[in-house]
């Protein structure tokens, strides 16, 4: 049946309960596609006890609600929920009646008012919120993709934030000081003062390489006299080299800044003239360059001054307050990435580590205190004890004692005031978040989707509190693999995840190979073969640079090389390079596969709300690369759309007569194309016996290798940062497979490519930096410069967005919201007033069986006090996220009224 505006107000009045025993025939909701996106995000600070203690607030993350709790009991009993932004990773109680929650998809924070658990104001940030604390009467929250705090005034929510910038990858944790005098940001992807030196076999771009950058490491004034690759173990290598391998090509290098400022490689040799000194033009650096090395921004609150601290970690992923000391504690991991070769590094290539901030400088403390990294495997008793991948801390003044969790080894380790180890504490799946409260500690078990409750006097796990969690079987089953440091690693300190961090990069380059190796055979598709055959693969590659995980399955073969068939041929690296005792059983790495075809690319920042490409997008930290005019000037705004035509039609690659750049990164993903070549025409490529793609190679770009695979173009955003024409730079490696490029502009300015001007280089560049793997226009198998490429697992730019309607401000986007609705680019839910509303066909569905609503009357409903929050999230998730929380076909409303009117039978389904 249809309710009118009237009808739903009483609804809304009545708290949905049930309706005075009018016999009600309930039916089903229509069937719908129901439908768990994932997208694999960092879990921050997802728990918060209110001031008095009485009230735990949980993140729900993939339910996207804060659950409330009420803590004054031995067990925390559920206490109600509202539904606020896309992918909510942190919470913080500003009173005992009101929250903060930050939304990571929907760029907002969630205003929420407790006792009536409604969302009272939505506000936007940056891109990529993920953490608020609050200090100096501000509300101060860190936005990672956009490396800026915002400032927000709690007293007026209306006014615009203040906007500080962060010299640093990603801020992403935060804490503040006692007296509220300080704010403190983790840096996530703060670095551990490594860099690359190009090597490669094509300085001069006369294979139709890249003319950068120059081959630092064989020039012969370098310490090792221009051999290259360099030995790692006096003049021989360790392991030998294999007596009937062909000689390696030259590779690139990895160097790290050592405490005296002397940047040296694995074997103590000295490259500082190539990086900072006199020699550095002959790496194409400046003379003077260095790589900021900050892991925490300190920000003084009375006049936002910010000052860095150095020297912790390489992943800063949690960050506390030290109550009796003052001193800020980091803990995250740190790599030693400039170890070459895969034997070298088995199963210890990272320490999971805390930092004690002071005011002498970090303390920096091993976290497995047991591990001596002598071997790359333990016995099962000492494995057990240690901690990894840890995502959460927490320090209990009164006892003088912290607790860190680990998200990759399911525990939380107990350490004292000199932050020795004197527990552990075995908790559920995944632990992340953690905060105390009198006696008790509270965690967050993400994977598992549960809260444990610690007996910290006991130092033991007294009970856990289930969530609701839609997370597909598909996504728990095949979790473990990924993080799981205890099942997957020899140590249990690592797994998969500790350079795949969350399912993404750590921003490093590993040189994972081996002088003993074998060379493999190539056996994909070449398709630059007429401009010189792809080679067999050499087991001493050089650097390569960590890829993301995002929407790889279906994307094969994998590597930079596409030396690996499919996900399969990764299992013996779990012996190989994580020191486990043996390779995962089929059935494991088709969980694994299984899971990582669940994850999604986030929406694309640089896109217009409609998915569509932007004319002007300005381009901070991007850079002229010196071919048209003085290396080193900012790039003007470029154009999206011209950006695609050039990338398309310019007949743009120079090196390849007839090429353009889609004709080997093709739409809509940038792999290169799935085909197998036949005589002067192409088919599309056979599948492999494990379902694997085979999508081009090439024998042109490597550089280092000549047999490269085409990778995708999604994300590149995220590896900005590398600049070589500047002094100083944030990470030290950018593009191409080794890290060498440092940035986008120099990349398509290269000589192989026929741009024309430096708006031509910043117009490619704004496309580069919107390429999402959606709305992109796509070949055919007609066309042998424009193939077609694969479908994109992404996400439309306007899932996440919201609008809180409170019937005095105006929300100058909602026509644009309901026409993305309309045209089934998303879906749109409505919630407020205790009630759920599902946008669909032109009309709102509610959450109550047989209950609809006209675009007007839900709009109407809102005002102060009875505010109505409408969000836009993925198409098939809207009737789930809005009106069916369970996704049993009977909505949250017609459940609550069989539960507030049991002798009703017309309220049961």
């Amino acid at each position: 049946m249809r309710y009118g505006l009237l009808a739903l107000l009483l609804a809304a009045a009545c708290g949905g309960g049930g309706d005075g025993g009018t016999s009600l025939s309930v039916s089903p909701l229509p069937a719908a596609p129901s439908l768990f996106v994932n997208w694999e995000d960092l879990s921050v600070h997802p728990l918060a006890l209110t001031p008095d203690g009485s009230t735990l607030l949980v993140c729900n993350t993939p339910d996207a609600r804060l659950d409330l709790f009420d803590a004054t009991g031995a067990t925390p009993v559920a206490a109600g929920s509202v539904t606020v932004g896309i992918d909510p990773l942190s919470v913080r109680a500003r009173s005992d009646t009101e929250a903060w929650v930050v939304n990571h998809i929907s760029d907002s924070l969630s205003v929420v008012d407790l006792p009536t658990l409604r969302v009272k104001a939505t506000l936007r940030t940056l891109d990529e919120p993920t953490d608020v604390v609050f200090a100096g009467g501000k509300a101060w929250v860190s936005c990672s993709e956009a490396n800026a705090v915002q400032v927000f005034d709690p007293a007026n929510l209306a006014a615009a934030p203040v906007t500080i910038p962060i010299e640093g990858e990603e801020p992403t944790a935060m804490a503040a000081s006692a007296d509220g005098s300080e704010v403190y940001v983790a840096i996530f992807q703060s670095g551990n003062r490594t860099t690359v030196l190009g090597g490669g076999i094509d300085p001069n771009g006369t294979l139709g390489g890249q003319a950068f950058p120059p081959n630092a490491v064989s020039d012969p004034l370098g310490p090792h006299g221009g051999v290259n690759p360099p030995p790692n173990d006096g003049a021989a290598f360790d392991p030998p080299m294999a007596a009937t391998n062909p000689a390696p090509p030259p590779v690139s290098l990895i160097v790290r800044r050592d405490a005296a400022g002397a940047w040296r490689d694995d074997t103590g040799a000295d490259w500082t003239p190539f990086v900072s000194g006199g020699s550095a033009a002959l790496s194409g650096r400046p003379q003077g360059w260095d790589l900021v090395d900050h892991d925490v921004a300190v920000i003084t609150t009375a006049t936002r001054a910010v000052r860095y601290v150095e020297g912790c970690m390489n992943v800063c992923m949690a960050i506390g307050v030290r109550g009796d000391t003052g001193e800020v504690l980091v803990v995250g991991t740190d790599a030693t990435n400039e170890i070459r070769f895969e034997p070298k590094i088995d199963g210890r290539f990272l320490r999971v580590e805390l930092a004690a901030v002071g005011a002498l400088g970090p303390e920096i403390h091993d976290l497995n205190p047991h591990l001596t990294y002598a071997t790359p495997t333990v016995p099962a008793a000492l494995r057990v004890q240690s901690v990894g991948d840890p995502r959460g801390v927490a320090w209990d003044a009164a006892t003088e004692r912290g607790y860190v969790t680990g998200m990759g080894s399911n525990n939380v380790v107990v350490i004292d005031g000199d932050y020795a180890r004197v527990g552990r504490i075995d908790v559920g799946e995944g632990p992340t978040g953690i905060v105390l409260g009198a006696g008790r500690g509270y965690v967050l078990n993400r994977f598992e989707g549960s809260i444990s409750v610690l007996d910290l006097a006991a130092r033991a796990e007294t009970v856990r509190v289930p969530l609701h969690d839609p997370t597909s079987a598909a996504i728990k089953r095949g979790r473990r693999h990924l993080y799981g440091t205890h099942e997957t690693s020899g140590l249990g300190h690592v797994a998969c995840a500790s350079c795949h961090v969350d399912a993404r990069t750590d921003r490093l380059a590993w040189d994972l190979g081996d002088p003993a190796g074998a060379v493999k055979p190539f056996d994909q598709e070449c398709l630059t073969a007429i401009l010189g055959a792809c080679e067999d693969f050499h087991p001493m590659k050089g650097p390569m640079l960590t890829q993301t995980l995002q929407d790889i399955v279906g994307k094969e073969p994998f590597h930079w090389r596409g030396d690996r068939d499919g996900l399969e041929e990764f299992n013996p690296a779990f012996e190989s390079l994580l020191g486990d005792d043996a390779m995962l059983a089929a059935a494991e790495m088709q969980e694994f596969e299984d899971f990582l075809a669940t994850i999604r690319v986030p929406p694309n920042p640089f896109r217009n709300l409609d998915n569509s490409l932007k004319t002007s997008i300005p381009l901070p930290g991007h850079f002229t690369p010196g071919r048209f005019s003085a290396a080193g000037s900012p790039l003007p705004p470029g154009d999206a759309v011209e950006g695609l035509r050039l990338y398309r039609t310019a007949n743009l690659d120079g090196g390849v007569p007839g090429f353009n750049c889609v004709s080997c990164h093709t739409l809509p993903v940038g792999v290169g194309p799935d085909v197998h070549v036949v005589g002067v025409g192409v088919v599309p490529a056979p599948v492999g016996p494990n379902g694997e793609r085979h999508h081009a190679l090439v024998s042109v770009d490597g550089t280092t290798n000549i047999s490269m695979k085409v990778p995708q173009l999604r994300t590149l955003y995220e590896r900005v940062g590398f600049e070589l024409t500047q002094s100083r730079s944030l990470t030290g490696f950018g593009f191409l497979h080794d890290g060498t490029v440092d940035s986008l502009a120099r990349f398509v300015a290269e000589p192989v490519f026929n741009v024309q001007s430096d708006q031509q280089v910043a117009d490619l560049v704004a496309f580069l930096l919107s390429f999402s793997g959606s709305d992109l226009p796509t070949g055919s198998l007609g066309n042998l410069t424009e193939l077609p490429g694969p479908a994109g697992l992404d996400t439309h730019a306007a899932v996440g967005f919201q609008a809180t309607l409170d019937g005095v401000r105006v929300e100058p986007r909602l026509a644009e919201m309901r026409a993305l609705a309309d045209a089934n680019a998303v879906d749109l839910i409505a919630k407020g007033n205790g009630r759920g509303w599902f946008y669909d066909g032109g009309v709102f569905q509610g959450d109550r069986n047989g209950e609809t609503a006209t675009w007007d009357e839900v709009a109407g409903l809102a005002g102060p006090g009875t505010e109505i929050t409408l969000t836009l999230v993925p198409e098939g998730t809207g009737r789930r996220l809005g009106i069916d929380r369970d996704d049993d076909r009977y909505g949250d409303a017609t459940e609550a009224d069989a539960a507030t009117d049991p002798a009703d039978p017309a309220d049961h389904p």
